[in-house]
């Protein structure tokens, strides 16, 4: 996994080679079942229509936490599957992170040789320093960021383990 240099905290590039197909990959950022194995372990929503809505819910320890159910909402710009997905993504799960400006969020899937595919995740955020911080893995006890995600994503993939499984 890499993360292209030097980054601009309002603008964030982030990828990784997987050795799977396009659709694996596509199915695993869009389909609730497979979201909730990676990651942050949390149900997505998608409306994968230019429009349509996306929802993220927290997961159960979140809920003890006292998070509530939704955590993040957006919604669909661009969907071509199983190559792109442009969306904005607004977290609230708190006050200060809904206080921020929504952001724009890219997932590219390039099949490469060999049977790797190479997913881009390009996030705008652009008025939203705290969540920068946040998705670069800067904060302490906030999870690893786009960094983590990626990687637990391609462990999953390819060995059918999650990394803390």
């Amino acid at each position: 996994m890499t993360s292209t240099a030097p980054q601009s905290p309002a603008f964030q590039v982030f990828r990784v080679f997987i050795k799977t197909t396009p659709q694996a990959i596509w199915d695993a950022i869009t389909k609730p079942g497979w979201a909730e194995k990676y990651g942050y372990r949390c149900r997505v929503e998608y409306d994968l229509r230019a429009g349509g809505a996306f929802k993220s819910f927290s997961n159960d320890a979140m809920k003890t936490h006292g998070m509530a159910d939704l955590i993040l909402v957006g919604e669909v710009i661009e969907s071509d599957p199983p190559h792109k997905l442009v969306q904005t993504w607004h977290p609230i799960w708190d006050p200060q992170s809904a206080a921020e400006t929504p952001t724009r969020l890219t997932y590219e899937i390039a099949e490469q040789p060999g049977g790797v595919c190479r997913l881009t995740i390009t996030h705008d955020l652009a008025g939203a320093p705290l969540l920068a911080k946040m998705v670069s893995g800067e904060v302490e006890n906030a999870g690893g960021g786009w960094s983590f995600v990626l990687s637990d994503l391609k462990t999953l993939l390819e060995t059918g383990k999650a990394l803390a499984a």
